[in-house]
């Protein structure tokens, strides 16, 4: 058998990796998890003063298939696999990267679906919420069970972000240097809002049952599908939309009834038909709860310098002028607030027309931004 060819700066095959934990996790709830597993991938090799390990984080719907393919699943290429590899921007030949699923995610981790060794069933509703705070403590379990002490650099988008943020402020002598690309100091209203009404539409299906639809045997599809519909609409920008689908019509002519006219209704049924098939609506549920509470300046008097005190790490922060969800001007308060502390922050602001979701894009200018920050990383 022929092996299998990879594109220039692919990781190749990978294979997901499990940590298991005994020891109880205490979360920002006051809830206590009773031990716990991690689902994670390594890309790279770490060198031998441990000093070269990234974690990148993962946002809403992704987990810890960063890059690389799996070997039964070739078509799952890691999300990404642009940023990744070798010879690309985290340069694999030159960095030891890890991602990893956090907890109460849907793909491997310990979660809703997994069992309550309570009562011998799957947690269901009864998962508890967790925060921004819980993923960076379960982060920083995972990386003593490897053996890192500190990285080299935490890395992430949008809600990934928050935790590349956290982590300077809860481990601020483990962690030399953040990137924070896409993202925000605390939702505003309006994200709170666009949040609340995707977990209306999970939790009022009838297949919902409280969160223990497992037990039933069915899944709250209809919930689950208008939750992404409606989120897949703010990652788009007005500009991106019209350009990829402007007011196209399927057929070529108007229907005059309520099934599909254009292209744009096609393309988001279709986006949400397939999440329904493999994401968790439990999941979703306390996803978009952490990204809710993620607030570090709150015990501060809404006061971010005061805040960032803590912080220790150099910063690059990252935003794209067509994100209206995370829009430039929250992450220039970042920026500020580093600043009023002297931490050491570069600072991009790219023209770029995708939306909140050209943190995934190969736009040249922010891929070389990436690629010149880490090449001047000292190890």
């Amino acid at each position: 058998m022929n092996a299998p060819q990879f594109p220039p700066g692919s990781v190749g095959l990978v294979v997901p990796q499990k940590a298991v934990f005994a020891e109880p996790l205490s979360l920002k709830s006051g809830a206590t998890l009773p031990g716990f597993e991690l689902a994670y991938e390594t890309y790279g090799t770490l060198n031998a003063a441990r000093s070269n390990a990234v974690l990148v984080c993962h946002a809403l719907n992704a987990a810890h298939h960063v890059a690389g393919i799996y070997a039964e699943e070739p078509e799952n290429v890691g999300w990404w696999d642009n940023m990744v590899g070798p010879g690309k921007p985290l340069d694999t030949n030159r960095f030891f990267v890890i991602g990893v699923n956090n907890i109460g995610g849907c793909h491997g981790s310990t979660g809703p679906m997994s069992t309550n060794p309570a009562t011998g069933k799957p947690w269901g509703g009864g998962f508890p919420v967790v925060t921004v705070e819980d993923w960076v403590l379960a982060q920083s379990k995972l990386a003593d069970y490897l053996g890192i002490q500190t990285f080299a650099a935490v890395m992430g988008g949008s809600l990934g972000a928050m935790q590349a943020m956290q982590w300077t402020l809860s481990y601020p002598n483990r962690i030399r240097h953040s990137l924070v690309i896409a993202s925000t100091p605390k939702l505003s209203a309006q994200n709170i809002a666009f949040n609340e009404v995707a977990r209306q539409a999970i939790t009022t299906d009838p297949d919902f049952h409280g969160g223990h639809y497992y037990e039933h045997g069915v899944v709250p599809r209809t919930g689950l599908r208008l939750a992404r519909m409606l989120g897949h609409i703010t990652y788009l920008s007005d500009d991106a939309m019209m350009e990829k689908f402007g007011r196209t019509l399927r057929s070529g002519a108007l229907g005059f009834n309520f099934d599909i006219d254009f292209e744009i209704e096609s393309y988001l049924r279709y986006q949400g038909d397939k999440f329904s098939t493999y994401f968790d609506a439990n999941t979703y549920l306390r996803i978009t709860k952490a990204l809710d509470y993620f607030d570090p300046a709150a015990q501060f008097g809404d006061d971010l310098s005061a805040a960032m005190v803590r912080a220790k790490a150099a910063f690059l922060v990252i935003s794209f002028t067509s994100d209206w969800r995370f829009a430039p001007a929250r992450s220039r308060e970042i920026v500020r607030a580093l600043l009023d502390n002297r931490r050491v922050v570069s600072y991009l602001e790219i023209d770029a027309p995708h939306g909140h979701d050209a943190f995934l894009m190969d736009d040249p200018r922010y891929m070389s931004a990436v690629r010149a920050y880490y090449e001047n990383m000292a190890l």
